[in-house]
């Protein structure tokens, strides 16, 4: 196996040196038409298998004594009679198709193929997250970052990290509550994975759709302080305990403020259904629940500032405080079980995007409405496959949430290496005597401005539109901003200081 990994990276290594933002672009589409093509085939699974067999009496076969599957569900010579009367597969195609799509005529088979997705995406957020933040350091720092491992930019450096501590001795120190210390990293990564289940990408694209998703997400990610406190505490060391009473102080304070900043949506929507809060912002970016009342654009920004400390990130990252507590309540972990915490920690910081952006900035809607795009797939009714393709593109569908979430996470990076770690009193002062009250008064606010708005009032309807304008505006004219300046930093990163102004490697 070992030899084989060689040389498929001897093999690569040339191919992703010189194509490597085709190879990247590729991969991005490739996995948005792999996600796009199993929704396709459930829904062909229903319309031409399920559907039909239902109208026509047909009864799912009774299991016998003996464990036989195919005498489960539908049979599959039922399978292929039913895909020959809708037409449009050859009998060569329909009896391979008969066994393949036998599986998905059941639930539970569905749930595992998405989860199978859900546990894939978990993993490849962190590790390129990782990659990024430190290519971000770099550039922030006149520095390149990662260069060498698998060619371009160092792309594999993580994969090349995480072989590293997978073969590197779990240590236990000597005093440790043996059996806490190896139980903590999995309270730590497992309520972030948890969170994925809940978490929609589309009005179609979740796994579980629940009428209380934002209440089960705060909530499994809130386990998390339990992983880390139990982490500091088992490691008999002074510095990991420290580390995990700056969590639970920090954490536990914070999550009050985020969660009522939270309930500004919220009130304006009145469902706590994630998918129904993406889907009342279709109509473009003045529908954005950022941009509907001045208390949920500013709702918004206590939101982000408090998810901070959720994450444990800077300036909020007294928990680790590398100069003060060694690596806080993971100074004692080794290998895999210490690259756990920073899992559930880039995992936690996507979601906590994930939330920024479903309940203020549009979810899963780009700036255009989301009408426009149901126009262009009305005018093409001999082509609902590109139709739909079009639409998903340009107007709604998980590309445009999964943007956002990358912009949020980029942002989080940004600040932690610009922004110097504040005091343990200054984070809880932050929050007891700032952000605290500051939220209460926004739910108030909107409150009353919904109130207000829906009361029938001329006056306030006039005053709603006037300030859904201003907010929209101001909202426009800061992403206008940071794309120019992002492009004119971008067009003069020559006249940088340090290793940036010279090319150390081939696309640097």
């Amino acid at each position: 196996m070992a030899a084989v990994g060689v040389g498929l990276y001897r093999a690569a290594s040339p191919i992703v040196s010189r194509f490597p933002g085709a190879i990247l672009l590729s991969a991005v589409i490739g996995a948005c038409l792999l996600v796009w093509l199993h929704a396709l085939v459930f829904a062909y699974v229903d319309l031409r298998i399920l559907g039909p067999a239902a109208a026509q009496g047909l009864t799912p076969a009774q299991p016998p004594g003996y464990f036989h599957p195919t005498t489960w569900g539908l049979p599959p010579s039922t399978i292929s009679s039913l895909l020959e009367q809708a037409g449009g597969a050859p009998a060569a195609i329909r009896g391979l198709l008969q066994y393949l799509l036998w599986p998905l005529q059941f639930g539970i088979v569905r749930d595992f193929i998405i989860l199978g997705a859900i546990f894939g995406l978990f993993n490849i957020i962190p590790i390129y997250a990782i990659w990024w933040e430190r290519k971000v350091a770099g550039r922030i720092q006149s520095r390149l970052g990662p260069m060498r491992v698998g060619g371009w930019h160092g792309w594999s450096q993580s994969i090349a990290d995480g072989i590293k501590l997978l073969l590197k001795e779990d240590l236990i120190p000597k005093g440790a509550d043996a059996a806490l210390f190896r139980l903590a990293p999995y309270l730590a990564i497992i309520p972030a994975a948890l969170g994925f289940v809940a978490l929609p990408f589309g009005t179609t694209y979740v796994f579980r759709e629940l009428d209380v998703a934002l209440i089960f997400i705060l909530g499994v990610l809130g386990i998390e302080v339990v992983g880390v406190i139990l982490a500091g505490w088992a490691s008999n060391n002074k510095w990991s305990v420290y580390g995990a009473m700056r969590e639970a102080c920090q954490m536990v304070s914070y999550e009050i403020p985020m969660g009522m900043a939270l309930l500004v949506p919220i009130i304006a929507v009145g469902s706590l259904s994630l998918r129904k809060v993406g889907d009342v912002q279709a109509d473009g970016w003045f529908s954005w629940l950022a941009f509907q009342s001045p208390f949920a654009c500013v709702a918004f920004v206590s939101y982000y500032i408090a998810s901070l400390a959720s994450c444990k990130r800077a300036p909020f990252d007294l928990p680790e405080a590398e100069s003060e507590l060694v690596a806080g309540f993971h100074t004692e972990y080794s290998g895999i079980r210490w690259s756990f915490f920073f899992f559930a920690e880039y995992a936690a910081m996507f979601i906590v995007s994930g939330l920024a952006a479903i309940l203020f900035l549009g979810a899963w809607h780009s700036p255009l409405p989301a009408a426009w795009g149901e126009g262009i797939a009305n005018a093409m009714p001999n082509h609902p496959v590109l139709a739909q393709g079009i639409k998903g593109v340009l107007f709604s569908g998980p590309i445009w949430f999964l943007l956002k979430c990358v912009f949020f996470l980029y942002v989080q990076m940004w600040l932690r290496w610009t922004l110097p770690r504040i005091r343990i009193d200054q984070v809880l002062y932050g929050c007891v005597q700032v952000l605290l009250p500051l939220t209460m008064l926004l739910v108030l606010g909107q409150t009353l401005w919904v109130w207000a708005t829906t009361s029938g009032s001329r006056g306030w309807s006039v005053v709603d539109a006037i300030a859904n304008g201003i907010a929209g505006g101001i909202g426009a004219l800061f992403a206008v901003s940071f794309a120019a300046i992002a492009m004119y930093g971008f067009y003069h990163r020559r006249r940088l200081v340090g290793n940036l102004v010279v090319d150390a490697l081939p696309g640097a």
